[in-house]
């Protein structure tokens, strides 16, 4: 590795009580940038350091005399109580129940009847204002006798969220609670932006203003314990005040209704399918914060700095993916990168000078305790994000944390050394360009692009039972030689499919954002996807693809005609289904390593599920050799022209289906590992009919992957694993090389 490549494009946190250190460490890791971190200060001894100096602003904490001062403009919340069942004609619902009171306190100082809402959640309807009332963080329901109520309130945010979660994670004593206020408010904003300039005039040494983020907080609610109660990096309910909600009011010309963020208590998770009324005030949000944000943007570069955000925390607002992001002229976004999936997310980016990756262990104590090796968590990290990276570069790397605890492990700090100058080498090699992707895939759902990377994920790269078999789809395209976009069911009604696109992805579980829901009723959407399937197009549906659960249309999967499998929902249960036999050699399936001892039980039945397996029984082992995650039950071929691959007992895992020139694929779930990734890149080039294309700049061992970059001549393979992997690669004349890779290895040859 050259010298060139030993100094810059790396970021390291700082504190007061680690000057030496951070020297030592900013020589060894050649960075160039140094930040503070949250419950840090600079050290004004590294002030004239031979580095780019990050500095963390906070827009709406970190004052706690003006909060204190104007406490009708802190930031507020909307929330929800529990359940509560009326015993008799009045029920009492104490509105705090499983809330931090130390997090936040009832707003009953604006209008109650008109900005809170008591619902009848047996019947969904709002109960009116003068059948209930309000006393001592109470509110007394006139109710039908075995209704269900909720009341629906607003709430002052007395803690900062995410201060509160920093102080609970690292065990903080003998501090102040951090209050937020609302920089969107007259005064507040006023004084906000005057704080700004002086803060930048206070730290004339400092070039980077780093934004985090901006005004308001995603949904994050603790419980009287201090525990995590609730947590949607999505979520719009900590963005609310009478004063936004009478803008909004003004803007879209109907009255608001706490419900439109209540949404029945689910708050409007991302998996919910947002309604008309959400999608306003998402919009209204982004243009309003957006106003403020190139307020400060362009203080920052007047002031002489450049202006990062963070992508996380108070972003709600100034999501990236949305349309208008690159009106706010920042210079830069940083986000955490958690896998390959994170990093897409922040590579991915349009409207930016650069972005930077943070990547993990963060440097808490949950993870640089004594007997703990972080260097096994850095290297995971470095792994799940360099595939990723080869796709689409990030032009930074940096991390987080106290520098203190990290200077303790040696081995980490060796570690991180080695990766920082892999990191830098990839730019150097490739003059920061993606590697070649050889087809166009689509991932359709409700979000569409602005939820690019974002799907199937509750909070931040962090797994769920419920989502894992999903959340593998994404993870295994960030890092595969495929070029990937996100459309959403609007793009497609409103302007069809775009013709450069080879495949379309919709998968996900029934009656969410991701699969659509309702949006199948209409017509001309399975009209348009059928119609470019047929003319040639290929069609992936994972889990509870195209599903309409309110839909009586004889179908439950809509596209079923296309994918060639449908979901029993007991509706037809007198219809007797017909498994064909399965076929256990596919191009699809060619990497997959099979059981003797079940392929030979298979090959006694013929390949055929027995008739008694169709009713959920399972009289043969299956086949084995992939992991489908979280079974979808019940779910059949429509007829026995159908391609089965993979069946077990009573549904179908896996199948393809013709259909006029094009191709359907069914997968029941795509949990995320190499074996996996490595399925759904063969489903993707055998739907699209791009067989023949498949071999060039592929592996032979799944656990290794190719990138190549034409205009620099080059190619590379990575080895993504802790353990030496041997591989061999074909080019696209046909010839091969093999290569022995060391652990967490790269390899670069000329193409």
């Amino acid at each position: 590795m050259e010298d060139k490549c030993k100094t810059g494009r790396v970021t390291i946190p700082t504190d007061l009580d680690v000057v030496p250190e951070t020297l030592e460490i900013l020589k060894k890791w050649g960075a160039d940038a140094i930040r503070d971190c949250d419950g840090t200060d600079f050290p004004q001894e590294l002030k004239n350091a031979d580095a780019k100096i990050y500095s963390t602003y906070y827009t709406t904490r970190k004052d706690n005399a003006w909060a204190k001062a104007n406490p009708d403009e802190v930031q507020q919340c909307y929330i929800m109580t529990g359940f509560y069942t009326a015993p008799g004609e009045t029920v009492t619902i104490p509105l705090m129940k499983g809330i931090s009171p130390e997090l936040m306190k009832v707003n009953d100082h604006d209008d109650i009847t008109r900005w809170w809402e008591v619902m009848d959640r047996s019947t969904g309807q709002p109960v009116p204002p003068e059948r209930w009332s309000y006393a001592d963080g109470s509110v007394t329901v006139q109710a039908v006798p075995f209704h269900e109520y909720t009341v629906s309130f607003l709430a002052y945010l007395i803690w900062d969220p995410v201060h509160m979660y920093n102080a609970t994670t690292n065990g903080w004593t003998n501090f102040e609670h951090q209050i937020t206020f609302d920089v969107r408010q007259p005064k507040t904003h006023k004084y906000s932006m005057e704080r700004l300039r002086k803060f930048i005039a206070e730290h004339p040494y400092v070039n980077v203003i780093r934004y985090t983020t901006f005004f308001h907080q995603f949904t994050l609610i603790f419980d009287e314990l201090k525990r995590e109660k609730f947590v949607d990096w999505y979520g719009y309910s900590a963005s609310v005040s009478p004063y936004i909600l009478n803008q909004f009011e003004q803007e879209v010309g109907y009255k608001f209704r706490p419900e439109y963020i209540i949404d029945q208590g689910y708050y409007n998770n991302q998996y919910r399918v947002p309604s008309k009324e959400y999608r306003d005030f998402q919009a209204f949000q982004r243009r309003e914060v957006a106003k403020l944000a190139k307020e400060m943007v362009d203080i920052t570069h007047e002031c002489g700095c450049e202006a990062m955000m963070f992508l996380g925390d108070q972003w709600i607002g100034t999501e990236p993916y949305k349309d208008g992001f690159d009106e706010l002229g920042l210079d830069a976004v940083v986000g955490s990168i958690g896998d390959g999936t994170t990093t897409r997310m922040i590579a991915d980016i349009p409207g930016v000078k650069y972005t930077e990756g943070r990547f993990l262990p963060y440097f808490f104590p949950d993870t640089f305790y004594e007997g703990n090796d972080p260097s096994i968590e850095g290297l995971d990290n470095w792994r799940k994000a360099r595939r990723a990276i080869l796709r689409s570069p990030i032009s930074r790397m940096g991390y987080g944390g106290y520098l203190s605890l990290a200077a303790k492990f040696p081995k980490f700090v060796d570690t991180v050394t080695h990766i920082a100058d892999e990191f830098r080498d990839i730019h150097d090699r490739t003059g920061g360009v993606a590697a070649e992707g050889e087809l166009n895939v689509a991932i359709l759902n409700s979000w569409g692009k602005m939820r690019s990377w974002m799907a199937f994920t509750v909070a931040h790269a962090l797994p769920n039972k419920q989502t894992y078999s999903y959340y593998g789809i994404l993870e295994s395209l960030s890092g595969m030689r495929v070029n990937v976009r996100f459309i959403s069911f609007d793009d497609v009604l409103a302007h069809g499919i775009d013709s450069d696109i080879d495949v379309i992805i919709n998968g996900g579980p029934v009656d969410t954002a991701f699969t659509g829901g309702d949006v199948w009723t209409n017509p001309k959407l399975v009209e348009t996807v059928r119609a470019w399937v047929r003319g040639g197009g290929a069609f992936v549906g994972v889990g509870e693809p195209s599903s309409a659960p309110r839909f009586q249309a004889g179908r439950f999967f809509q596209l079923a005609d296309v994918i060639g499998v449908d979901e029993e929902r007991y509706q037809t249960l007198s219809v007797d289904k017909y498994f064909p036999p399965v076929v256990p050699d596919h191009f699809i399936t060619a990497d997959v390593p099979v059981d003797p001892a079940a392929r030979e039980a298979w090959e006694q039945a013929g390949y055929r599920i027995p008739l008694s397996g169709c009713g959920g029984g399972q009289s043969i082992k299956p086949l084995g050799g992939i992991d489908f995650g979280e079974p979808v039950l019940n779910t059949y071929p429509v007829n026995e022209n159908v391609t089965l691959l993979r069946a077990d007992g009573g549904q179908v895992q896996l199948a393809t289906n013709d259909y006029g020139e094009g191709r359907g694929v069914y997968i029941s779930g795509l949990p995320y590992s190499a074996a996996n990734a490595r399925l759904l890149e063969r489903v993707l080039f055998y739907a699209s009919h791009n067989e023949d294309k498949y071999a060039a700049w592929s592996s032979s061992n799944p656990e290794c992957e190719v990138a190549h970059f034409p205009e620099q001549g080059l190619y590379c393979v990575i080895n993504n694993t802790d353990q030496p992997q041997r591989t061999t690669v074909t080019l696209a004349d046909g010839t091969t090389e093999d290569f022995d890779l060391p652990d967490s290895g790269i390899a670069w040859r000329e193409a």
